[in-house]
């Protein structure tokens, strides 16, 4: 199992429908609206990176209003 996390960069007030959107995907445990850089972070699980890597290219970067994703894939 991979365990990764997400942060998304949205457009000016698309945060809160945004985060609906994410927390609904299959793979997402869990997504918090926060602040700092990015807006929003999305904690996944997966069985294997290439599938932490399908949800971040297909699904959380298609969304509209997401302008940027940095993903960290936890080592422990």
């Amino acid at each position: 199992m991979v365990h990764a996390f997400i942060m998304v960069k949205t457009a000016a007030g698309k945060s809160e429908g945004l985060l609906a959107e994410i927390d609904g995907l299959e793979s997402v445990a869990e997504a918090h609206i926060v602040a700092g850089n990015y807006d929003i972070i999305a904690e996944v699980d997966a069985p294997e990176v290439y599938d932490v890597l399908q949800t971040v290219s297909s699904s959380v970067q298609g969304l509209g209003g997401v302008t940027d994703t940095k993903t960290y894939i936890a080592m422990a």
